[in-house]
C-alpha cells in the first residue's frame, strides 16, 4: 500500500473516532435528560481499494448513528398518559364538587335538612309559640340558601369547565403545530440523508404532552414522520395538520374540527374529563340535588296545605314553600311576614299539632322509590365520594403502570453511564492506535524522502 494511501486512511479513521467520541459525549451529557434517547454509533468497513486481483481494506466508516427507541413501548406510554391524566382531572373536578356540598359538617345540606324537620318537631310541643314558628322559617331559609349555593356552585363549575376546555383545545392546537413543523424538518433531513435524532426527541416530547390532554394514535412512516390522530380524526402529519375547537350544541360540549364538519370522540386525557364533567357528571349531580329538594318542597307543601293557620279566622290550603327553582326553596312570603300562617293544626284548633308532627316525621317517611329524603341525599353524597376514591385509585394504578413503562423505556433508550464510559475507552484507544499509525506513516514518508 502506498504511504499516501495509508495517511489518507488513518486521517479518515481519526475523524471517524472523533465523531464516535462526540456522540458518546453527547449521550453522557444528556444522561439526566428524560426526553433524550440514547444514540449508538454503528461502525463498518469503508469501501476497499482494488489492485488488480487484490482487494485491500480502506479503514473504518460510520454507517449509522442509531437512535434507540421502541415505538410499541412509546405507544403504550402515550395511552397510559391519557388514562392517568383523565383520572387525575376527574379526581380534581369531583373534589371541587365535594367542597360545594360541605359534607359532613354543620353547614352541610344533610344537617340543615335535619334542623328544618327537627324545628317542626319542636313546634309540636308548643304549636302557638311565635319563637318556635320563627325558628321553623329561619331553618327553612338556611336550607334554601345552602341548596341554592350548591346549585349555583355547580353551574359556575360547569361554566368554568367550558372555559378551561376552550383553553385546553388551544394547547392541543399548539402541540399539533409544533409536531407538524418538526415532521417537516425531520422529513427534509431524511431525504438528504442527515440525522434528525434531536428533532425526533423534541417531537416525542410534544407527543407525550399532547397525550396528556387527549387520546391520540401515532403511526410512523418510512421517513420517521409521525401521523397523529385524535379520537379517530386525522390531526397532523407531514404535509398538513388541522385545528380543533370546542362547540356547545344542545347543552353539550363537543370537540370538532375547525370547519365544524367532524366531531371528535374522546376517551382519554384531561379534555375528555372536562367534556364528561360538562356533559354528564355535573348535570347528574344537579338532577339528583333537584330530586332531594323537590321532595322536600312537595312533601312539606302536601301536608301544610291540609292544615290550618292560627290566624283569626284560621286559613287552610296555604303552601309553606311558594316556589322551587334552581335549588332555591322559596318560603311563602305570607308566612315570612306572619309566622302565625304556619299551618300546624289539622282541625283549626290552636292546641292541635298533627300537621307539624307529620312534617317532622318526614325524616323517616319512605318516598315512592322506597327511600327517605335523607337516604336519597346520602346516596348522592356517597356517589360523589365513591367517584373521588375510584378516580384516585385509577390514577394511582395508571401511575404504577407508567412507572414500569418508563423504567423499560429507560433501560432501552436511556443513557447508562457505565456503558458510555466503556465506549469512551474503546473509541479513545482506537483513536490512539490510529494516531500511532499516522506517526508510523510519517516515519515511512521521511525515510522515502531521505532516500532520494
Amino acid at each position: 500500500m502506498a504511504v499516501n494511501s495509508l495517511l489518507n486512511m488513518t486521517a479518515k479513521s481519526l475523524a471517524v473516532y472523533q465523531k464516535a467520541l462526540a456522540v458518546t459525549s453527547n449521550n453522557i451529557t444528556n444522561a439526566n435528560n428524560t426526553s433524550y434517547s440514547r444514540q449508538r454509533v454503528v461502525l463498518g468497513e469503508a469501501p476497499p481499494d482494488s489492485y488488480g486481483k487484490f482487494t485491500i481494506g480502506n479503514g473504518v466508516q460510520i454507517e449509522d448513528i442509531q437512535r434507540l427507541k421502541n415505538q410499541a413501548l412509546d405507544n403504550q406510554i402515550l395511552k397510559s398518559n391519557s388514562s392517568k391524566s383523565f383520572s387525575e382531572k376527574q379526581s380534581t373536578v369531583v373534589s371541587q364538587v365535594e367542597s360545594l356540598f360541605s359534607e359532613p359538617s354543620d353547614l352541610g345540606l344533610s344537617n340543615l335538612t335535619d334542623s328544618f324537620l327537627n324545628s317542626w318537631e319542636e313546634l309540636t310541643v308548643n304549636p302557638t309559640s311565635a319563637a318556635l314558628r320563627t325558628n321553623v322559617v329561619q331553618n327553612a331559609q338556611k336550607l334554601s340558601v345552602k341548596g341554592q349555593s350548591i346549585y349555583e356552585g355547580l353551574d359556575e363549575m360547569r361554566s368554568d369547565i367550558g372555559k378551561e376546555s376552550a383553553n385546553t383545545i388551544i394547547d392541543v392546537n399548539n402541540y399539533l403545530t409544533q409536531i407538524s413543523t418538526l415532521n417537516k424538518q425531520i422529513y427534509e433531513s431524511s431525504i438528504v440523508g442527515n440525522s434528525a435524532n434531536d428533532l425526533l426527541d423534541k417531537r416525542d416530547a410534544f407527543l407525550e404532552d399532547l397525550s396528556k390532554l387527549v387520546n391520540i394514535n401515532v403511526t410512523m412512516d418510512s421517513d420517521n414522520v409521525a401521523n397523529v390522530s385524535i379520537g379517530g380524526v386525522y390531526a397532523a402529519g407531514r404535509l398538513s395538520k388541522i385545528e380543533f375547537k370546542t362547540v356547545e350544541e344542545n347543552g353539550k360540549l363537543l370537540i370538532k374540527t375547525a370547519d365544524g364538519n367532524t366531531s371528535v370522540s374522546l376517551n382519554g386525557g384531561e379534555l375528555y374529563s372536562l367534556q364528561k364533567s360538562y356533559n354528564t357528571d355535573i348535570k347528574d349531580y344537579k338532577t339528583q340535588l333537584d330530586g332531594v329538594l323537590k321532595s322536600i318542597y312537595d312533601e312539606v307543601n302536601n301536608l301544610h296545605t291540609k292544615g290550618y293557620t292560627t290566624t283569626d279566622p284560621p286559613e287552610t290550603g296555604l303552601k309553606f314553600f311558594e316556589n322551587y327553582e334552581n335549588g332555591n326553596l322559596v318560603v311563602n312570603s305570607e308566612i315570612v311576614d306572619d309566622v302565625n300562617k304556619i299551618a300546624v293544626s289539622s282541625d283549626g284548633s290552636n292546641g292541635n299539632n298533627d300537621v307539624a308532627s307529620k312534617i317532622a316525621s318526614l325524616k323517616t317517611k319512605k318516598l315512592s322509590n322506597g327511600l327517605t329524603i335523607s337516604d336519597n341525599y346520602s346516596n348522592l353524597v356517597s356517589s360523589i365520594g365513591y367517584e373521588k376514591v375510584l378516580q384516585d385509585q385509577n390514577a394511582e394504578s395508571f401511575d404504577l403502570v407508567l412507572s414500569q413503562l418508563e423504567e423499560q423505556k429507560s433501560n432501552y433508550s436511556g443513557v447508562s453511564l457505565d456503558e458510555e464510559m466503556v465506549d469512551v475507552l474503546k473509541f479513545q484507544r482506537s483513536y490512539d492506535a490510529t494516531a500511532k499509525l499516522i506517526q508510523i506513516s510519517d516515519e515511512l514518508l521521511n525515510t522515502l524522502i531521505n532516500m532520494v
